[in-house]
């Protein structure tokens, strides 16, 4: 992960979340944890170098923070209604879906719509199966993840 992140600038949590989970063998909950702390950290870090050398727009930082936090709850209720097996598919689709966008942005004109709408139509698919098909979806396990826990 660190030399994906050291040679094109990308690594985050799309990457993390699946090395810990297939190589470090950790549920997704804690994989996905982890890597939110990993990521924080080194946020903070982050912006202790550039505080002194860059101007922030606050209004803006305050926002996004905000969102951050919101969506973060919103998420952990879901974890708690969604089994594990779809919540690895889904982050694989959204893996899926944010490197056909970047790959998109490097290709000409002709392939990129076609990549991004192949893609679109697959997350479509998926998405639906997965709200809509509850009990006959192939990517949904058969317990909830609160079922499983207790």
């Amino acid at each position: 992960v660190g030399a994906a992140t050291g040679l094109v600038g990308a690594g985050g949590g799309f990457l993390v979340v699946p090395a810990l989970v297939l190589l470090a063998g950790l549920p997704m909950t804690v994989a996905v944890g982890t890597s939110l702390l990993v990521i924080a950290m080194k946020s903070f870090a982050g912006l202790g170098g550039y505080l002194t050398s860059v101007s922030l727009d606050w209004p803006l930082v305050a926002a996004v923070t905000a969102a951050a936090i919101a969506g973060s709850f919103v998420g952990i209720r879901l974890t708690s209604v969604v089994p594990e097996k779809a919540l690895r598919k889904g982050f694989g689709f959204f893996v899926l879906l944010m490197g056909a966008f970047v790959l998109s942005q490097e290709l000409p004109f002709p392939a990129a719509p076609i990549i991004l709408g192949t893609v679109a139509i697959l997350g479509t698919a998926a998405a639906t199966c997965l709200l809509a098909a509850k009990d006959r979806c192939p990517l949904r396990s058969a317990t909830p993840i609160a079922a499983r826990a207790s």
